[in-house]
């Protein structure tokens, strides 16, 4: 079989294979082969993370007796890693293609959670985590480049919605799962989880070694092979400055507040329970799976940035109904607009999650693909480290309605950088096909 690159799978299927959705079937019929071994696998990988997701700094403090300070610390150190890991991974990717740079990183992965299952000191977690962050800071920007090398155009768009349902399908039963199957008076509840999720990670490294093996995601070598320059010159584009703000942003707003903010809000503020809480995570995940097909298929055709309009104005209803949920503390009505949060939140993310994915991918070609991908994932990470330490310092200062305007001025922020990003890439990279040349779009 020959390698397939993304351009050569734009040729075969051509400007008919943007035409809209009709259902899941059709979407499944669409794929090239090599999309259908990466779609059918990714609830089950990410089955694996679920189980351990939730439960990872219960695990560090309350079994493993680590103080609560440096369990959190601990935590800190997947982003922190996988930050500084993106970037060179990035590099490595467009140099000797994302399998082989995947291949590692799930090896990573898999001893760092083999590791910290059996983690009874601080720094033997931290090596775990370090190992476990690394694969994170090449993960993204490696799985990215293997879809947009496999799916085009459109396609790719619903390519990379479906795919996040089916990753928040796999945490989310993961969770589930865990949350039955883990006590903290029983380690080894813990320890078997964690092996478990080190196991998942064989199932991609056997599509990597098997149906897979011959996917290139690098450009073939030749005397003709354009200069694309390293990651300076693709920040001075002003297309993908404005989309990395942008991302940053939403992230910081949105995903920056998982694990710290909303949880923090819905209890000090709100005064729900735990369940109430974990209800709302419960809803978000339901939300996006249900409804991540139906959105891909209202959009197809339309401009990107304006699905990001409507995602913007999606997400600041939402933070105005955690606001309301605040004012009324330990009422029915409280845990309604906990619920509610999430709920309108999981329908913004199926907006935003189709669409920056398949800019930066239209926007780069197959030499630096690999690199515009860590752009995209250093953004997410940065905001994913900002995120929580606003929210710590807004709501430890007693500063509750500041803290929820900051998150609904994000969200304003978010519809101009659209509106300002619109004006900066081409239309094809926008999600409508060009009908008269662009030149130079990427640049000015």
């Amino acid at each position: 079989m020959p390698a397939l690159r993304g351009s050569d799978v734009q040729d075969v299927r051509g400007v008919g294979q943007t035409a809209e959705m009709l259902g899941l079937t059709t979407f499944w019929r669409a794929l090239p082969t090599e999309g259908r071994w990466l779609l059918s696998t990714v609830a089950i990988q990410t089955l694996g993370r679920g189980l351990t997701l939730p439960f990872t700094i219960i695990y560090l403090h309350e079994v493993r007796g680590f103080d609560l300070g440096i369990s959190g610390a601990l935590m800190s150190l997947i982003a922190v890693v996988g930050l500084v890991v993106t970037g060179p991974g990035g590099t490595l990717i467009d140099r000797f293609g994302a399998r082989m740079v995947l291949l590692v990183g799930l090896a990573s992965m898999i001893a760092g959670c083999t590791l910290l299952a059996y983690a009874t000191h601080p720094a033997v977690a931290a090596v775990a985590l370090v190992l476990i962050g690394a694969n994170f800071g090449v993960s993204w920007p490696g799985f990215n480049s293997l879809i947009a090398a496999v799916v085009a155009g459109d396609l790719r768009q619903q390519y990379f919605g479906v795919n996040f349902a089916l990753v928040n399908l796999g945490i989310g039963v993961g969770g589930i799962v865990g949350g039955f199957a883990v006590d903290v008076d029983a380690p080894e509840t813990f320890t078997a989880i964690f092996l478990l999720d080190a196991a998942s990670c064989l199932i991609p490294a056997a599509l990597l070694l098997g149906p897979l093996r011959h996917v290139r995601t690098q450009a073939e070598p030749s005397e003709h092979t354009p200069q694309t320059g390293g990651y300076r010159e693709i920040l001075m584009q002003p297309a993908v400055l404005w989309l990395t703000v942008l991302t940053f942003l939403a992230v910081f707003v949105g995903y920056g507040q998982f694990e710290a903010g909303f949880p923090a809000y819905a209890r000090l503020e709100a005064e729900v329970s735990t369940r109430v809480v974990g209800l709302a995570f419960a809803v978000n995940t339901a939300v996006i799976v249900l409804l991540q097909f139906a959105v891909l298929k209202r959009i197809s055709g339309r401009r990107r940035t304006r699905v990001m309009w409507v995602m913007a104005a999606v997400w600041a209803c939402s933070w105005l109904i955690l606001g309301v949920a605040g004012l009324l503390p330990g009422s029915l009505a409280a845990a309604i607009g906990v619920i509610g949060y999430m709920g309108v939140f999981a329908f913004g993310e199926t907006l935003l999650q189709p669409t920056v994915p398949a800019i930066y991918n239209d926007l780069a070609s197959d030499h630096n693909r690999g690199r515009y991908n860590a752009i995209n994932a250093a953004a997410f990470l940065g905001g994913a480290i900002a995120g929580p330490i606003a929210a710590g310092l807004l709501l430890d200062q007693g500063l509750p309605e500041v803290y929820v305007g900051v998150m609904i001025v994000g969200c304003v922020g978010i519809g101009v950088l659209a509106a300002v990003l619109e004006r900066r890439i081409p239309a094809s990279a926008n999600g409508v096909p060009s009908t008269a040349p662009v030149p130079d779009a990427v640049d000015g």
